[in-house]
């Protein structure tokens, strides 16, 4: 079901696009986020929610502002906050029986969605990141974990043995074990889009297999 959701930015507010699915006897629902360089119909994302609607997932995924606007680079955080804000509150607005809401996303999605439930922006069940960007590729020493442990809620990082963004995998490690709640679970010889070298697959495929182990974090982890 296509939406148009209403997000508050400083300047006034603006609508972005958003896909809501839900099957039949949804128990759970993940709210997802595109990377920064595509946007909520790129075919990783439509893979993966759809692989998650065969779950039993209900799933929202939606356009950051920028993207909506035909504008190739991010905006400020606190518009991809706004935007998360905007996306939870439409997805609890379609729950049942008070069903957990979780929030997720590939690469800069998923750490704005970090951002926004540090700040307390957003009420969420728990957070999977799907690639998470640590560190720009190559520069370690500009890492992006220090909000992280201020998240509460249960947190699972989905990240490729050859992902850039990571590398040394023990600065990952280092930052997941200072989180109350957060586990990682590696993606064996995958990159940062989960990639893998030799097995080349189209990424709706690529994004679809990834949907059992969300769901399986998701499913261990119902209140």
């Amino acid at each position: 079901m296509r939406l148009d959701l209403e997000v508050e930015l400083r300047a006034g507010p603006v609508a972005v696009s958003a896909e809501y699915e839900r099957p039949a006897g949804a128990w759970a629902s993940v709210v997802v986020a595109h990377g920064a360089g595509a946007g909520y119909d790129h075919p990783f994302l439509t893979g993966l929610t759809a692989g998650l609607a065969a779950e039993g997932l209900a799933t929202l995924r939606f356009n950051f502002a920028y993207v909506e606007a035909g504008r190739r680079m991010p905006g400020p955080a606190a518009h991809a906050v706004a935007a998360w804000r905007a996306a939870v509150a439409a997805d609890a607005e379609r729950v049942e029986v008070a069903e957990p809401i979780w929030a997720g996303g590939k690469s800069y999605g998923g750490r704005m969605a970090s951002m926004a439930c540090a700040q307390g922006e957003i009420d969420v069940a728990g957070l999977v990141y799907l690639g998470y960007p640590l560190h720009p590729p190559g520069d370690p020493g500009k890492a992006r974990a220090a909000h992280l442990p201020a998240i509460a809620v249960p947190q699972l990082f989905l990240s490729g043995t050859n992902d850039p963004f990571v590398d040394p995998h023990e600065q990952l490690v280092e930052a997941v074990a200072s989180c109350p709640d957060a586990s990682i679970e590696w993606v064996e010889g995958a990159g940062h889009s989960f990639e893998v070298t030799g097995a080349r697959r189209p990424a709706d495929e690529v994004g679809a297999g990834l949907a059992p182990r969300v769901a399986a974090f998701v499913r261990a982890r119902a209140r």
